[in-house]
């Protein structure tokens, strides 16, 4: 009895040791299989200090709490100077000096990825992109590969400095669902009553052409690619608008972001109609905060427009090869690509629309 005791108190011991080993192998494995805390530095290239630059911020900021050994870089550069800069160093194949992140507008994207092949990360399957809008995607894959992570879509709208434009007599209904002949006579009342341009205007940059012809489903370019001009009735009005808009002297001349944005931030024009990343640079100027309203875009004068456009939209992208890459792809899955607390926030904040 004694020796049939000390055996079952032999195998309870041995019992025990081997699940007592068992759970220290498991709680080990378990930390082995904590995705290790990454470390080194990764530089971003991109454009407008109250827009994109202040919500990559706020993006470095949620990832490096997970990731302190990790620092990020952000260089803000005007976008002439980013894509001259950027154009330069992948024609003539220097990597030294190249960002691992950059911001590139979705206008862009294609012409990059099929000139410079090789020089972007190949995305696909390290992103989930069924999250993005399918227009998005669309524009950065070539040969069904996809290289970028969607950013923000420049859903544009009619900005408007209320306390200017009641000042001329008009209310909110008044500017609501208006064609491009009506904003243009608005204009010259506003000008004529305070003083202001209704806009301020560059004469070099095509944004506001864009808006036109995308209100009325029409581009420069058919679906295959094909110049689209001789047909293309949107384009021949939006010339003609574009030219009365000039013509009416409702405009506020500017060359360069930096002076159309002053001309509203200083109270010289009434009014901007262009995508919603606008909103950061009007917020910026404290002074002017509970005087701006928005309404629907001005449409043209042709069958199909309405009062709906987009100006822009940007998109990142990982360069293929720099020291920081993996770093760089997992930051913009952790943050830009999964990340929905962040997504509100800057929708909310600086009217980001992702």
């Amino acid at each position: 009895m004694k020796k049939k005791s000390l055996s079952i108190l032999l195998i309870l011991s041995l019992f025990i040791s081997i699940f007592a080993g068992c759970s220290k192998t498991q709680q080990t494995n378990g930390q082995d299989n904590k995705p290790a805390e990454k470390s080194g530095k990764i530089t971003i290239w991109a454009w407008d200090p109250n827009f994109n630059i202040a919500i990559m911020n706020e993006a470095k900021a949620r990832y490096t709490k997970d990731n302190p050994k990790v620092e990020i870089e952000i260089v803000d550069m005007a976008k002439a100077d980013l894509e001259q800069k950027l154009h330069t160093m992948l024609a003539s194949g220097v990597k030294d000096g190249l960002p691992d992140i950059v911001l590139i507008e979705d206008y862009n994207a294609q012409k990059y990825l099929k000139s410079y092949p090789g020089a972007f990360a190949d995305l696909t399957g390290k992103i989930d992109h069924s999250k993005f809008a399918n227009y998005k995607v669309g524009l950065m894959t070539v040969d069904g590969k996809v290289y970028g992570v969607p950013f923000d879509s420049g859903v544009s709208g009619f900005f408007y400095r209320k306390d200017i434009l009641e000042q001329a007599g008009y209310k909110p209904e008044d500017l609501n669902n208006i064609t491009w002949d009506k904003f243009i006579e608005i204009g010259k009342d506003v000008k004529k009553k305070t003083g202001k341009a209704m806009l301020g205007f560059g004469l070099d940059d095509g944004g506001l052409m864009r808006i036109m012809l995308q209100s009325a489903g029409q581009w420069y370019f058919d679906k295959n690619g094909n110049v689209n001009m001789s047909n293309n009735e949107a384009l021949k009005e939006a010339v003609k608008t574009y030219k009365a808009i000039v013509d009416a002297d409702i405009i506020k001349k500017t060359s360069g972001w930096n002076e159309w944005v002053a001309a509203f931030n200083k109270g010289e024009s009434a009014a901007v109609v262009t995508g919603v990343w606008i909103i950061g640079s009007i917020k910026a100027e404290a002074s002017q905060s509970g005087k701006w309203a928005v309404a629907p875009t001005p449409r043209l004068n042709v069958t199909g427009s309405v009062n709906v456009s987009n100006l822009g939209g940007s998109s990142w992208y990982v360069l293929e090869g720099t020291k920081g890459k993996d770093i760089a792809i997992d930051f913009l899955n952790k943050i830009y690509a999964s990340d929905n607390d962040f997504y509100q926030k800057i929708l909310v904040e600086r009217g980001a629309m992702g």
